[in-house]
């Protein structure tokens, strides 16, 4: 049995709704974060030594051994090949390619820039400066984002994929708090399509509480 032990308003509700999609068996344990650091508890470190969410456990892994998981990407692509290939890359080169780029790019290159807006905000007195410093970058990505989503309705090709939904943390997140929604439809558009999928809804009743969910 998959177990993902999910921390509120984090990365984690990506893996919810990825199983979801796949509709594969899955029980939640829940963590709440500090509510003055926003640091996940303590007893996250009990399931594995980095004390991060998301982390999956499964009874039932490769040669019937269990495991444990983590980071976001590598869970996503263990579901894949748990279920088959489903949410998988396309088969054309080009499509297979796209996968590949974003199922990382969203972790690698975004997440990095709206990260440090968020921490460069928290500094008193000079922290707002520092944050429309920041703001170029963050519209360098989601200008190109926003491009690449112009020509294809989901990230890979005319399917969505895992990097949809590798995807949809950070451009939420971004929507909530880095202006994404200025001038750039087609990535509203397609933030309007995923929360509107029927498993994605699954996802937010079972995980609680989510705050980039519909935040315009």
């Amino acid at each position: 049995m998959i177990t993902v032990h999910h921390l509120n308003n984090s990365r984690s509700q990506r893996i919810l709704w990825m199983l979801e999609e796949l509709q594969l068996p899955y029980d939640i344990r829940f963590y709440k974060r500090n509510p003055e650091t926003m640091q996940a508890p303590p007893e996250l470190k009990k399931v594995h030594p980095l004390g991060k969410s998301p982390v999956v456990t499964d009874t039932d892994g490769p040669q019937d051994e269990p495991v444990v998981i983590v980071e976001t990407g590598a869970i996503c692509e263990y579901l894949v090949e748990k279920a088959g290939g489903r949410l998988g890359p396309p088969s054309d080169p080009a499509g297979a390619l796209r996968y590949r780029q974003f199922l990382h790019y969203a972790e690698g290159s975004v997440m990095p820039a709206l990260f440090a807006k968020l921490v460069v905000a928290r500094v008193p007195l000079i922290g707002k400066l520092a944050a429309r410093k920041v703001q170029p970058m963050i519209d360098l990505h989601l200008d190109y984002v926003e491009d690449e989503l112009a020509s294809r309705p989901w990230f890979a090709g005319k399917e969505m994929t895992a990097a949809d939904i590798m995807m949809s943390f950070p451009l939420e997140a971004a929507r909530a708090r880095a202006g994404l929604a200025n001038g750039r439809p087609a990535t509203v558009a397609w933030l309007d399509r995923i929360e509107a999928r029927p498993a994605y809804r699954a996802a937010l009743a079972r995980g609680g509480e989510y705050a980039y969910a519909n935040s315009r």
